[in-house]
């Protein structure tokens, strides 16, 4: 998949991920950074399932992402949470 088929698929999944999870978007850079590394959980997860892997910038691909962005941000907010950081 190309940068910029990366780029879309991180602003659009990270977006919805911290809107679903934070209820408030964080910025363009931010909802970037969650959705890229949403898209390597979600993919991890996804292929260890056996489902197909994330292909260009498609409603599957940002399915993913946002899944794997999800999977992310709750794993913070219970790691953060437990040790009294909010």
């Amino acid at each position: 998949m190309g940068i910029l088929a990366w780029i879309g698929v991180g602003i659009i999944a990270g977006f919805v991920a911290s809107r679903v999870v934070n209820q408030k978007g964080h910025g363009m850079v931010y909802d970037l950074a969650l959705g890229v590394a949403g898209a390597l959980i979600g993919s991890y997860v996804f292929n260890t399932l056996g489902e197909p892997e994330i292909r260009g910038l498609n409603p599957y691909s940002v399915g993913v992402a946002a899944m794997g962005a999800i999977i992310l941000l709750i794993s913070y907010h219970t790691i953060a949470g437990s040790q009294g950081h909010r």
